[in-house]
């Protein structure tokens, strides 16, 4: 299990355990984080899950692809660390990940 802490908007932060090889989005929904609402079930097609990795952590994620990153140009409040949460395939380096959730999903 990797540790992922998800910090919503106003600064509420929770805790979860999320199983190697699931995504980030798997863990949220999988433990009722609000704020990822992954109306597209994972195919990274509506930007639903849209998360800020910490910058802290960008270096152990993987970069986004070119699909996902024409994704996230229907979001409005991209920035530095902007992802799918659905496309941030989760490992074991990852454990003590950050995960910051958007006020809103687009």
């Amino acid at each position: 299990m990797v540790a992922v802490k998800y910090v919503q908007h106003d600064g509420f932060e929770c805790d979860v355990d999320i199983p190697a090889g699931n995504t980030v989005m798997q863990g949220a929904v999988s433990n009722m984080i609000e704020g990822i609402v992954a109306e597209c079930g994972g195919a990274g097609a509506c930007a639903t899950c849209h998360c800020y990795v910490g910058e802290e952590w960008l270096e152990k994620v993987a970069d986004a692809n070119e699909i996902e990153k024409e994704t996230l140009e229907m979001v409005g409040c991209v920035r530095s660390g902007s992802r799918l949460s659905c496309q941030i395939k989760v490992t074991e380096d990852m454990d003590g990940l950050i995960i910051y959730i958007p006020e809103s999903q687009y």
